[in-house]
């Protein structure tokens, strides 16, 4: 009699065949697709999302899979957004973990960015924050020499290679910038503070002349060392690179650092080009406090200095621009309460500048004060603002 099959084998076949039929009905999980389907989600604005996409690929790829530094950095950035910034700092510090010196790929989470973003995010400040850019900065300089000594070995890419150098160098300035102003500021008691600051610039001037980051903190260098000429020279140079361009183009600075910018247009009583800027900020966010705030400042700056020169063809120009400066810095206040702005001491110098206008000129009519996004180029008709053309050129 011929043996029978043992009943064990052929369970066991049906349970395989149960096995691969539930594994063909399970989808495979690309880390490096959600890491780029999270990547989408964040550029166009939905961080939450991206967040729960991104944690997903991060624990597929688990803390030692290759694209784990690549995951923890997009985590950073998305927490950064999510306005979460201990959960974005242990992200990136985790990603310093994966890549200490930060020679990996770029695609799987090396080079310099995560130690830039932990110089931003520093809970300390000052010195750490200059060890975090200089270990970013000295990835940056070993990017660039080898990708200068590869050259001449890919010709077929030379154009695309000399592009990345330099946006690498592009980078690198904006790194030493970033170190001048820890030196202007949490630093300043330093005793070679000034010497650090006149060096870093240097340097970002010969990396990136093209760059107006390069140029705004020349500027504010130059105004710490009261060269306020030079500081205005450095200003001209800024806005010269991108005033032309459109709005949404690359090159056009952040709004945040056009912000910054303002501040030292005033300072160095170049209101009129300042309110330009603003005019253009405003167009972009009329729901900024801050740039409501500087446009209606530097109107009344500019309103002033016409009251005090006290010629009898000024007295209706400097009253309109003062007009038009209450109306910005009454939109402001407006604005500060329905955000419930934090900055006190922006709010009250706010109410000061219009309480100021209101004695010269009495309150102002219902309608005055009514808010428009319009162009008041007219009001600074008549006004002589020196070489004003060379600086939009």
């Amino acid at each position: 009699m011929a043996p029978t099959k043992p009943k064990t084998k052929s369970k066991d076949k049906a349970k395989n065949r149960a096995r691969a039929k539930a594994a063909a009905q399970t989808p495979l999980v690309n880390p490096r697709e959600l890491l780029a389907q999270a990547t989408t989600h964040l550029e166009e604005g939905d961080p939450e999302t991206a967040a729960r996409i991104a944690l997903t690929a991060y624990e597929h790829i688990g803390e030692t899979g290759r694209q784990a530094g690549a995951a923890l950095t997009l985590l950073g950035h998305i927490h950064v957004e999510l306005g979460d910034i201990d959960t974005a700092r242990n992200f990136f510090t985790a990603a310093v973990n994966v890549d200490q010196d930060g020679t990996l790929p770029e695609d799987v989470g090396g080079g310099a960015e995560k130690f830039l973003w932990l110089a931003q995010l520093s809970e300390e400040g000052g010195q750490d924050s200059v060890s975090w850019f200089e270990r970013g900065a000295a990835v940056l300089r070993a990017q660039i020499q080898e990708l200068t000594e590869s050259l001449e070995s890919r010709p077929l890419t030379r154009d695309a290679q000399e592009a990345l150098i330099a946006e690498k160098r592009r980078r690198l300035a904006d790194a030493l910038c970033a170190v001048a102003e820890v030196y202007m500021t949490d630093l300043s008691w330093e005793e070679d503070a000034e010497q650090r600051c006149e060096a870093l610039v240097t340097e970002a001037t010969l990396l990136a002349p093209e760059s107006p980051e390069t140029w705004r903190t020349v500027a504010n260098v130059r105004i710490s060392q009261t060269r306020v000429d030079e500081a205005r020279e450095a200003l001209k140079r800024n806005l010269g690179l991108w005033w032309d361009l459109e709005p949404e183009d690359p090159a056009v600075p952040p709004f945040p650092a056009r912000i910054s910018l303002v501040r030292l247009l005033i300072e160095v009583e170049m209101e009129k080009e300042a309110t330009e800027v603003t005019d253009r900020l405003v167009a972009e966010d009329d729901r900024s406090v801050e740039a409501l705030y500087l446009g209606g400042y530097a109107k009344y700056l500019s309103g002033e200095k016409l009251k005090v020169q006290g010629q009898p063809e000024d007295v209706e120009t400097w009253k309109a621009v003062w007009r038009s400066s209450r109306k910005w810095l009454t939109q402001c206040l407006k604005v500060f309460e329905q955000e419930e702005y934090e900055d006190e001491r922006l709010g009250e110098h706010a109410r000061e500048l219009k309480e100021s206008i209101n004695k010269e000129l009495g309150e102002p009519a219902e309608e005055e004060d009514e808010w428009e996004d319009t162009d008041d180029d007219e009001e600074w008709e008549g006004i002589d603002d020196g070489d004003e053309d060379t600086v939009m050129q």
